[in-house]
Formats: structure tokens, sequence, C-alpha cells
């Protein structure tokens, strides 16, 4: 949300797609809008890549020797994969630190974005055999929760500040000020609840 804010212009095309989708003031983004909410299924997804929830994956321990990526892995050995190393490598991804939500979009094509990565290339949820089993409730849920932010309020930084600071702490991945944002409501009064 924060990576939104201080790029009010990407801000707008995600809001402009949930205005397209679902109509303004008619009612709430729902759970049938998600196929058709690309773009923003694209900005959690480059948020999952940018910030992700934990520095690594939970630790496994090789069961046999295999080849990951091109290294041997002996039987017994330790594995653990940095998300933040992942998400952020630039042989990967172009730009690796700009937060770019068209980078997961297929040449402007209806192809539908998927907030998981099978080709490692980040991380959002676990994958392979022992993946994240809530994988498709926690995909639901994330773009449901962005999609009613984004369609319930137009988002500014806090009246002495031009952006969001996006600095992070130096001991972990999590800001090293506390987030603040200032929330205007953009709907009709009644689609807010307990009004």
């Amino acid at each position: 949300m924060a990576e939104l804010i201080n790029q009010p212009d990407l801000m707008a095309k995600a809001t402009n797609e949930i205005d397209k989708v679902v109509g303004k003031d008619k009612r709430l983004v729902q759970e049938s809008d998600i196929e058709r909410l690309n773009y923003v299924k694209a900005c959690a997804r480059e948020a999952f890549r940018l910030h992700p929830l934990a520095p690594f994956n939970a630790p496994r321990v090789a069961t046999q020797d295999t080849i990951v990526g091109g290294y041997f892995i002996p039987k017994c050995s330790h594995a653990l994969l940095s998300r933040y190393g992942l998400g952020r490598n630039p042989k990967v991804w172009v730009d690796p630190l700009k937060f770019d939500p068209e980078r997961h979009l297929r040449d402007g094509s209806d192809v539908e974005v998927a907030l998981t990565e099978h080709d490692l290339r980040f991380i959002s949820f676990s994958t392979g055999r022992r993946g994240c089993l809530a994988t498709v409730l926690g995909t639901c849920m994330t773009t449901i929760l962005l999609a009613r932010l984004l369609q319930c309020f137009a988002w500014t930084p806090p009246e002495n500040a031009k952006t969001v600071d996006l600095a992070e702490a130096e001991d972990h991945l999590s800001l090293a000020t506390p987030l603040m944002a200032l929330p205007r409501m953009r709907l009709a009064p009644h689609l807010y609840p307990g009004n």
C-alpha cells in the first residue's frame, strides 16, 4: 500500500480498474471480481516480490541427493531460501528495487495474474509438496483486502510528508519508522459498514 501511496499514478490505475470492474458507488469488491482485477493482483504480486513477509522460507532438509537451480544438494543438507534475495535478484529482475506492477502483466494480455510464483523468482506463499495449504484462500484475501482499501479510500502520505518513508530497519525487513498514511472516504456513505 505504501508503494502505491508513493506512486499515485499506479494507485490511480488500480483504482480505475476497480471502478471499471465493480462500478463506483454500487457495491464493494467481491470474490467474483478477483479474476478481472489483474492490475490489482499485479500490485499485490509486486509487493510480495519486493517486500516479503518473512526474510527466509521455512528450512528444509534434503531427503536425497538432488540438483536445484544447477546446484548439487547432498542428502541431509539443510536448505534455506532467502525470500529477500530471490525477489531482489538483479539477474532475474530488471531494476529489482523499483516497485513496478506492470512487470507482472504479460504484454497487455488478459492472462490472469497469479500471486504465486512456481519458477522460484520470488516466494509469496510456500511452494512444492509442503507448500502452503491456504494459498487459494491467502490469494483471495490479499486481493480483496487490497482492492477494498483502494476502492473505499483515497490514500495520501501524512500531512507533513510528501511520501511514505519506506526505509527498512537495519536489523530486520520491517520499516524503520511506523507506517503513516491518511485515508479519505471515496465512496457513497451507505457502502461503509455502520453507516
